[in-house]
């Protein structure tokens, strides 16, 4: 029998919250400044999983690389325009979105 790690658990439920939606459908959240793009080349369920344990190194490091950044009002118009999909899921008091087309 396989145990799971209190980390393995976490990670689940923030997948299982994870979903594809319109962006339109996250203006409300743009605009309160409370959206983070999260570049391709991250996992966006390991961001959610350091932002909601606070790994505040983790966080600042993707930061700095601009891995992770608030959503720009350009990226959002284009979507916008775009009426694209996105994937997004809850760090709380964030809404964590990546591009729908860089996730396989």
């Amino acid at each position: 029998m396989t145990t799971l790690s209190q980390q393995d658990i976490d990670r689940i439920n923030i997948n299982l919250e994870t979903s594809r939606i319109a962006w339109k459908e996250l203006q409300v959240f743009f605009a309160s400044g409370a959206t983070i793009f999260v570049g391709g080349g991250l996992d966006l369920v390991e961001v959610a999983v350091q932002i909601s344990k606070d790994n505040k190194a983790q966080v600042a490091q993707w930061l700095e690389s601009g891995q992770i950044a608030r959503v720009s009002d350009e990226q959002a118009l284009a979507w916008y325009e775009a009426d694209a999909d996105v994937w997004a899921v809850v760090a709380r008091p964030y809404v964590l979105v990546q591009a729908a087309e860089s996730l396989h």
